[in-house]
């Protein structure tokens, strides 16, 4: 059986379990469906099991978050040696990245930022469970500007809670990377609340604004994406302080000599340098560059001296053919002509 399949029939039967639950309430059988659905999901840590158990419609709202967080990130990667195509194959969160590098650092903020967005997102629309619109805005009146809460304001609050909680229970472990995915947990979620921005609109006679009312909305997520990516490209090197006595990490500083100056929490963090990714490691996550397309002549990242690491590059040649400069003729036909286009790509070695 092809993990597509498994996959598949995994999202059927948890479908099925949450269609039982709306319908028949928490029964015991449907409890213990819920069960078996949420141990055969890979890679949950104990906590997120039970959660799964306990809200089993919320894992679907979940996954749709881990996906919309990594496709963020391989559009924003796209023309880098690491493209982000070694997440999304092993866990509902993806392969995770064994160094602790920036590209790390930028994962687990897209995705913790991704899962709180989409759970949001759900409460507003109503397709989730146990949340809604954000109730402490409703019907207080802003004298100052004059407009009044209305609508439906997206509980940010609930989906950056429950966002902490699942996410962040994966980190089970006391160590220095701990402390990093924490860190940039909390840089993804931060970056998710402060876009929240203000929608209003007017009513009145004819157009006029006589009230106005207005309420809290989620940014795109492409905004967010552009946002984390400036400050994976201003990422912090850190290391941990120890304490005395047990020698466990107690909390990041910057990693420069006779400084103990924690990171804020607004600043992607990494503990370990990037590799190169020019060749396929799964150490550290690099799947290479041989095969991907390059730019012979730009001086980005996609040109082909930087992604090919000095390999050298295949030239590609075809021909594309479509219908051009077609006109309407009376009556009834239309008139093309065939035009033509003789194209190269650049492949690396």
């Amino acid at each position: 059986m092809s993990r597509k399949t498994r996959r598949w029939i995994l999202h059927f039967f948890l479908c099925l379990g949450i269609l039982y639950l709306k319908i028949g309430g928490l029964s015991s059988v449907v409890a213990l469906g819920a069960s078996i659905i949420c141990n055969k999901i890979p890679g949950l840590a104990p906590r997120q099991r039970t959660i799964c158990q306990s809200r089993p419609d919320a894992i679907i709202v979940i996954g749709e978050g881990v996906q919309t967080g990594i496709s963020e990130c391989q559009f924003q990667f796209r023309y880098g040696r690491w493209n982000c195509s070694a997440l999304g194959e092993r866990t509902v969160f993806g392969k995770e990245l064994k160094v602790g590098s920036k590209e790390a650092a930028f994962t687990y903020a897209i995705i913790a930022a991704g899962v709180a967005h989409a759970v949001t997102a759900a409460c507003t629309q109503g397709s989730l469970s146990g949340c809604g619109c954000d109730k402490e805005k409703q019907g207080f009146y802003n004298q100052e500007e004059g407009w009044k809460w209305g609508g439906c304001s997206a509980d940010i609050h609930y989906g950056l809670g429950f966002s902490k909680v699942f996410v962040d229970a994966r980190e089970i472990k006391q160590n220095a990377r701990t402390l990093m995915n924490l860190h940039n947990n909390e840089v993804g979620r931060k970056v998710l609340e402060k876009g929240m921005h203000l929608e209003c609109k007017c009513h009145g006679v004819s157009g006029s604004c006589t009230t106005k009312t207005c309420w809290t909305t989620l940014p795109k997520f492409r905004q967010l994406g552009y946002i984390l990516k400036d400050k994976y490209n201003q990422a912090i090197h850190v290391e941990p302080v120890r304490a005395s006595r047990n020698k466990r990490p107690t909390f990041l500083k910057i990693k420069k000599p006779h400084s103990y100056r924690k990171p804020l929490d607004t600043e992607l963090v990494y503990i370990e340098k990037s590799p190169n990714y020019c060749e396929a490691d799964p150490l550290t996550g690099s799947t290479g560059t041989q095969g991907r397309l390059c730019n012979k002549t730009a001086q980005q990242p996609n040109s082909c001296d930087l992604m090919c690491c000095g390999r050298g590059y295949n030239t590609h040649q075809y021909s594309r053919v479509w219908q051009c400069n077609c006109k309407f003729l009376w009556c009834c036909y239309v008139k093309c002509n065939t035009c033509s286009e003789r194209t190269e790509l650049y492949t690396c070695k």
